[in-house]
């Protein structure tokens, strides 16, 4: 039997699973991650604490499943996106890597933005602090003598691909998104590498997700109990990952993910550049395609907020109180879910949240349904920015951990008054985009042929939607009245 392991680098945790060639779940293992903020707008973390956390999740899956670890064929990587991971000539991290939520570098967006002509039409969106080219060249300007030591810039899985196989190698889709690449034509670009003060030669070679993108280093394969020699997918970034994850592979299909982020993703054959309201059009994962995105910076993390902020102690029963409880709409605060600021549509690091409305009938379950619907508020405005780009939507799944409510996946519905879909397999995620494009690699089929189970489809609730709708003027107004808004 034939069994792919998939690898995703997450931002709160690193997942592995191993599936049989029907993408049958055999092991799966998890390690947690943890973000650093040590000054407003960052967010980073040490690459280090990444391959720790992966090392450990393959450490307990050889010492859980060594028989299942033994009959794996190929490994495939997935991570978050956008990380800048500032590498040695000795093959050492030389800083805490700037993530995806970092928005330290909005001075260095209007720069590339006024410097490069059409930004947008040849890396695919226009710079935005999140991504790695304006934070490259913030670092450049800021911390030169890290700069000045970098032998290789890479992106989250590549550094953890780095340390499996010793190779310095990304994906076509995942580096499309730092926004460094000529992305119709799927090469690093020169002029916008100049733009960030770097030479294409920092970064890494290039291949497709489903090819072969370095083995596995001798040593690692004895450690993990692996074949000798085991090839190790291009993989791709989270978003497109989880894309392949939920059979997002055909123009028009879409998914929305739940996550620490919210992200929409709806792929298409053709390229079309996004210049403005936040999104961003990157490679797919599948050759010839395309993804457009938007992407709400707080989603499944502004529930674990509001938890923490509650003393919630099961985040699941707290979902299932909130959907029993009978709450009158008029006693429903509204909530804005920008405790990180916003990308899609406002594009604006400094936008904050905000928890308003409130009554003094309001208790906790009050204040949580508030948090689902800013997040489906916000996702709606996603939405709405894809559709007036001309994106063309057929069927959209909903993935992600906060999939697992439907009550939040039917209030998403009823916002934007489109059906979801909850794909069978969707729960495990980008790792099982990871592990389809290790099959991929190894020669066989990117999606397996098992009959999955019926799929749950989540319909708009027509009873829920005048008041959703009266929320959600309220939620728009909001932005509108902050400064610089």
């Amino acid at each position: 039997m034939s069994l792919f392991l998939g690898l995703d680098i997450g931002t709160s945790a690193v997942k592995a699973i191993i599936v049989d060639a029907e993408d049958r779940e055999q092991a799966a293992a998890e390690a947690p991650l943890s973000i650093d903020r040590p000054q407003p707008l960052w967010s980073e973390q040490h690459p280090d604490a990444w391959w720790a956390a992966a090392a450990a999740v393959l450490d307990r899956l050889a010492a859980d499943h060594p028989k299942l670890m033994s009959g794996v064929a190929a490994l495939g990587l997935s991570g978050q996106m956008l990380g800048v991971a500032l590498i040695d000539a000795a093959g050492r991290p030389i800083r805490p890597a700037p993530l995806w939520n970092d928005g330290r570098a909005a001075a260095e967006c209007a720069e590339l933005d006024a410097t490069v002509t059409d930004f947008a039409g040849l890396a695919g969106a226009r710079p935005m602090p999140g991504f790695s080219a304006p934070k490259i060249l913030w670092l450049a300007r800021h911390e030169p003598d890290a700069t000045g030591r970098t032998r290789h810039i890479l992106l989250t899985k590549d550094y953890v691909r780095l340390c499996l196989t010793g190779d310095a190698i990304s994906d076509r889709a995942d580096a499309s998104a730092t926004l460094l690449m000529d992305t119709r034509a799927g090469v690093w670009s020169p002029r916008l590498a100049d733009a960030c003060g770097i030479t294409v030669d920092v970064l890494p070679a290039l291949v497709e997700s489903g090819a072969v993108g370095g083995t596995l280093r001798p040593e690692l394969a004895q450690r993990f109990g692996l074949r000798a020699h085991l090839p190790v997918a291009g993989g791709a970034g989270d978003n497109m990952a989880g894309a392949i994850g939920a059979g997002v592979v055909r123009a028009g299909d879409a998914f929305i993910s739940l996550g620490t982020s919210g992200v929409y993703f709806v792929a298409n054959d053709r390229f079309v550049p996004a210049r403005g309201q936040g999104m961003h059009t990157h490679r797919h994962a599948v050759p010839e395609l395309f993804g457009q995105h938007g992407c709400v910076l707080s989603a499944a993390s502004a529930l674990a907020w509001i938890a923490g902020i509650l003393g919630v102690a099961s985040i699941e029963r707290f979902l299932a109180e909130i959907e029993a409880a009978n709450l009158s709409p008029a006693e429903i605060p509204v909530f804005s879910p920008y405790l990180g600021g916003e990308r899609t549509p406002h594009d604006d690091p400094l936008a904050s949240a905000t928890l308003s409305n409130l009554r003094a009938a309001a208790g906790p379950l009050h204040i949580g349904r508030a948090v689902l619907e800013g997040v489906a508020f916000a996702m709606a405005d996603c939405h709405d920015a894809l559709t007036k780009a001309g994106a063309a939507i057929d069927t959209i799944a909903l993935v992600g951990g906060g999939a697992r409510s439907r009550f939040w996946g039917r209030l998403i519905a009823t916002v934007i008054d489109r059906p979801l879909l909850l794909p069978p397999l969707a729960p495990l995620g980008p790792a099982l985009g990871a592990a389809r494009l290790a099959r991929q690699a190894s020669g066989g089929a990117l999606i397996g042929e098992a009959e999955p189970s019926a799929t749950v489809t989540l319909e708009p609730d027509a009873a829920s939607r005048a008041g959703l709708q009266e929320r959600r003027e309220i939620f728009r107004q909001h932005y509108a009245k902050m400064p610089g808004s």
